[in-house]
């Protein structure tokens, strides 16, 4: 699979680099969260993200005054395993070099399975803030660095990825992709994570790089 910059016109129809942020605080504050070398972890609400500056400027400006929350996805990966997408863009700021897989929505089928073989993968290099829209199919970031892990914030609407509540009967056949708050989640079947109740539809590779 070619791996192209995200800065290039093929990433337009995913998302967009976003520029004029002050970000070294929250550079410096990602240093010092967990980052396994041999996993991938997530945790959408911190704290210690949440208590700087720059939050309550991506909230008005980037998010146009709604809530958010600042979390991050870091560690090693190197496999696509799922695609997921929320009713909403979401923010990625590259604190390493690392590569996005993307798909688009609309290439989802009638029955909700979706061909890797359409996704791409673009290079973000270290300091790069970009937003991945809503219609963008993604998941965790793969591994560019000479260590193979990778540091990555992420941003989202307040009470994104959280458990869900208790819920009735689903009402919609989407409903059965629905895997946490404002998280529709398609799963690979190589990837384990139909044993957890996730809805398996990949068809195709499990993308590896």
């Amino acid at each position: 699979m070619q791996i192209k910059n995200v800065t290039s016109r093929a990433f337009r129809q995913y998302g967009r680099v976003i520029k004029g942020y002050y970000l070294r605080s929250l550079a410096e504050a990602m240093e010092n969260t967990e980052c396994p070398s041999d996993s991938t972890v997530y945790y959408p609400s911190v704290k210690e993200l949440e208590e700087l500056r720059i939050y309550r400027q991506f909230s008005e400006e980037a998010y146009g005054g709604m809530p958010i929350q600042i979390g991050y996805c870091n560690g090693f990966n190197h496999t696509l395993n799922a695609v997921e997408y929320h009713r909403d863009s979401e923010l990625n700021y590259a604190c390493t070099d690392l590569i996005l897989l993307v798909g688009k929505r609309q290439d989802i089928g009638k029955d909700f399975t979706y061909d890797t073989s359409k996704m791409q993968a673009f290079l973000v290099k270290k300091g790069t803030l970009v937003e991945v829209y809503a219609t963008t199919l993604h998941y965790a970031p793969i591994s560019a660095t000479p260590d193979g892990t990778f540091r990555c914030t992420v941003v989202l609407p307040k009470g994104t990825n959280e458990p869900l509540p208790a819920r009735g009967k689903a009402k919609t056949d989407e409903d059965k992709l629905l895997t946490h708050v404002n998280k529709w989640l398609i799963a690979h079947s190589e990837s384990g994570l139909g044993e957890t109740g996730a809805f398996v539809g990949l068809i195709g590779e499990n993308i590896k790089l």
